[in-house]
């Protein structure tokens, strides 16, 4: 084992140049992905969870998406968008806003309706209560939220190279065709680091929320 991680690092040293380009396009796409992820799914998770009705039907739907295979959700957009990065980001998309959405629904309505009812008391207006008591309490699930979003993004990028999207997954699917352990091992290591960092990093912010607002009451 020790050898081929030495002849992984080998590789790695001779091509560093094009290891450099795939780090900054899988960062890059799965940056994008993600932050549009927590653009569209934050705003219709705060809607859905005001919705009751057409709320559950959206949690479900989008709870039924996750499901998908990545590499299905991949080829499904490929035949509309052609090749290269623009299907592997709306396909990554795709994949990172159902937990975004969940988790901000299942925030909202996990506040206690008697905190709301008696910010309403005080006279503040359904914009003050969101921004000022329903967010502030949700944020603990909706970090827990783009955590795992994050994570199956950083992961599910090594499958733009399928479609000509780059990234890392080049040398994963290089060192399959060849049959190159080492190869493979050039692009899965990082990947893996990548979505542990992504993991510790948000889920140490998450623990830090909800001990503060177990702290706060």
């Amino acid at each position: 084992m020790i050898d081929l991680l030495l002849d992984a690092y080998q590789y790695f040293l001779a091509n560093q140049s094009r290891f450099w380009t795939a780090a900054t396009q899988h960062l890059w796409i799965s940056s994008a992905a993600l932050a549009i992820s927590i653009a569209a799914g934050l705003p219709l998770g705060i809607w859905t969870a005001h919705k009751a009705r057409i709320g559950q039907w959206t949690i479900n739907l989008f709870g039924a998406l996750r499901l998908a295979p990545s590499l299905a959700v991949l080829f499904l957009v490929q035949p509309y968008l052609g090749i290269g990065t623009m299907p592997a980001l709306v396909a990554l998309t795709l994949l990172a806003v159902p937990p975004v959405l969940i988790a901000t629904y299942a925030g909202i309505r996990a506040v206690d309706r008697g905190v709301s009812e008696a910010a309403r008391g005080m006279g503040m207006t359904a914009g003050q209560i969101l921004w000022r008591v329903e967010l502030p309490l949700a944020l603990p699930s909706i970090v827990g939220g783009v955590r795992t979003a994050a994570v199956e993004v950083i992961a599910s990028a090594t499958l733009a190279a399928f479609i000509g999207g780059g990234g890392l997954g080049i040398f994963i699917t290089r060192g399959y065709a060849l049959f190159d352990t080492r190869i493979m091992l050039v692009g899965a290591i990082p990947v893996a680091l990548l979505a542990l960092m992504a993991e510790l990093s948000l889920g140490w912010m998450q623990r830090r929320l909800a001990s503060g607002l177990d702290a706060a009451t």
